[in-house]
């Protein structure tokens, strides 16, 4: 699209105040009646979660069908998925401030939440990985203990648990810090004195003053600058779990980059799939405009190109290497009895969101939403393919072995869904999903956003 025909950020119309009254009323009007069963239905996922659990701590890590030579299964699936899709909140909070982007406005606030409920639901797949805590756990903390034995600081394992706290810490203080002038305005604004006295607590006395508002642009200044390589890092450290291992199929120098942009691809991916009901739920058409989505798609066509680009140097590498080991894991990805599901990712990643170089495609609501569930399934492959067609066939034929998931594998899966969504929609209920101050600063006569400096 050209300059003139491109949706604004916001629609016309819109004052500061009227920005203010329209986000507000989300939290503070009369909870819809859908989100008491959409929550209800979360939440009973969510009990499956425990359930299996419970069940895990009780019988071992046998409940799930890992097995040898598959020792990582669905439940380390589950884990880079979820990591994956935290990612694109912090892109768009952090490298889009720093770029001057304003379209970042009307969905950072989710995006940023959906960061620290992803990165909640993968910590437990990496934490009941270890079996029974009580046990696993004191091998595991550096510290001295009686048989003289340390953690493994050289291995990427040891890293992980670095990189992942480091990233949820400062993608919590960021969010955190990014809704204080929010949580004043709902202070302000509420009508009862038991939210009074809650959003007044979290708000931290804001008043709005200059000292308040220089404050809050330093912090915010230094916690996207640390936040920036944390996009970076903490999935190339996902990555090096794989590659600096000598497992064919894992030992590859693309991990780190194809792994960070298959992050973003299935994160934006996520934030669409978020933001599209959303705004169609709450009336926020105004907000979350077609120009959001129209960007959020034109970043999937670029991962997901790169993602491609990664697909096929697996292959060339594998052939051009000249390793029988490496191209047997190729052939057995492609043509083994796990081969359907290499296809179906092809289908889910590469195929499928060629669509988006069409117009008319970016400008369907409809079919973006579509598209973006379809991203989401085809990187869950991704990651199964990668983990378990490089392990089910290994170097020693006699420990060959199929991998199938069981039902406790799934249920813990489902009731990571579950926790995600019980967060997200508490969050959407109790503060608001859109920031309030940036959109006033959006609605001040420059729909275009120009005045922050937006050109995307």
């Amino acid at each position: 699209m050209s300059a003139v025909e491109r949706p604004p950020v916001i629609a016309p119309g819109y004052t500061p105040a009227s920005v203010t009254d329209k986000i507000s009323a989300v939290v503070l009007n009369k909870t819809p009646k859908w989100w008491y069963l959409a929550f209800g239905i979360s939440f009973m996922a969510m009990q499956l979660l425990l359930i299996s659990m419970a069940k895990l701590l009780v019988v071992g890590v046998g409940l799930w069908g890992i097995n040898i030579p598959v020792a990582w299964g669905v439940d380390i699936v589950n884990f880079v998925w979820w990591i994956g899709i935290g990612h694109a909140g912090t892109l768009i909070s952090a490298i889009l401030l720093l770029l001057r982007q304003s379209w970042r406005t009307s969905i950072n606030r989710f995006a940023e939440a959906m960061t620290l409920f992803a990165v909640a639901a993968a910590g437990q797949f990496v934490l009941f990985h270890t079996g029974r805590q009580w046990l696993a756990a004191y091998w595991l903390f550096p510290y001295p203990n009686t048989m003289g034995l340390w953690p493994q600081f050289r291995s990427p394992l040891m890293w992980d648990v670095f990189a992942v706290s480091t990233y949820a810490t400062i993608s919590a203080l960021f969010w955190y810090v990014g809704l204080i002038p929010d949580l004043a305005t709902l202070r302000d604004r509420s009508k009862h004195i038991a939210g009074k006295i809650a959003y007044g607590m979290l708000a931290m006395g804001w008043r709005g003053s200059a000292r308040h508002w220089h404050n809050y642009e330093v912090a915010s200044l230094l916690l996207a600058g640390l936040a920036t390589p944390l996009v970076v890092s903490v999935h190339t450290v996902v990555s090096f779990d794989f590659s600096v291992g000598i497992i064919p199929g894992w030992h590859a120098t693309i991990f780190p980059p194809y792994f960070v942009a298959g992050a973003i691809y299935s994160g934006f991916a996520m934030v669409m799939t978020l933001s599209i009901p959303l705004r169609k739920l709450f009336g926020l058409e105004d907000f979350i405009t077609m120009r959001h989505l129209q960007n959020m798609a034109k970043v999937m066509l670029a991962t997901g190109l790169i993602v491609a680009y990664g697909y096929a140097i697996e292959i060339f590498m594998a052939w051009y290497s000249g390793n029988g080991f490496e191209q047997f894991m190729m052939k057995n990805r492609i043509m083994g009895p796990y081969g359907w599901i290499w296809f179906a990712l092809i289908l889910c990643n590469v195929l499928t969101p060629q669509l988006l170089w069409l117009r008319k495609v970016r400008n369907s609501v409809a079919t973006l939403f579509v598209i973006s569930i379809v991203v989401n399934i085809g990187m869950w492959l991704e990651r199964f393919v990668i983990i378990v067609t490089s392990l089910h066939r290994d170097f020693l034929p006699s420990s060959w072995d199929m991998y199938t998931p069981t039902k406790w594998d799934w249920s813990f899966y489902i009731g990571s869904l579950g926790l995600f969504f019980s967060l997200m929609f508490l969050f959407i209920r109790f503060l608001p999903v859109i920031s309030i101050f940036e959109m006033r600063t959006i609605a001040k006569g420059d729909p275009e956003g120009k005045a922050a400096g937006g050109h995307a």
